[in-house]
């Protein structure tokens, strides 16, 4: 299966936190799980903690492409179709950083990995897995 975690699924697996279902980390963390991240929830974190509103994960700046890629992950650019796909999507969520990732389940036929209930709406014709 391919998936790609959104940022707070992204953000509780690098500090082993408990708001990750237990079946999303098994999922996450089997080796025939194609896992992406995408530079979406990068540049989300990126904002969030330099506004004070979250902490970054550990070696966020100096390490954390490196540990992502050795811990398994496959980091997902952000491509026009990508972005342009937004446009067509319902105005069902707000939140700008996830209607991106939700564009990219949708271009890239991957299943999210998220608990936020927006997501599984089924005019977003995506697969969510919590």
């Amino acid at each position: 299966m391919k998936v790609l975690l959104d940022t707070c699924a992204l953000i509780w697996f690098l500090r082993d936190d408990a708001e990750l279902s237990e079946r999303a980390a098994q999922l996450i963390e089997n080796p025939d799980t194609d896992a992406f991240i995408s530079v979406v929830s990068i540049w989300e974190i990126a904002i969030k903690a330099s506004m004070g509103k979250l902490v970054a994960p550990v070696g966020f700046q100096s390490s954390l492409e490196g540990k992502l890629k050795a811990s398994g992950f496959n980091i997902l650019p952000v491509e026009f179709h990508h972005a342009s796909g937004v446009y067509s999507l319902p105005s069902v969520h707000s939140d700008p950083f996830d209607r991106l990732l939700i564009s990219q389940c949708k271009v890239e036929k991957l299943t999210a990995i998220t608990n936020d209930p927006h997501w599984i709406d089924p005019r977003y014709a995506i697969s969510v897995f919590w």
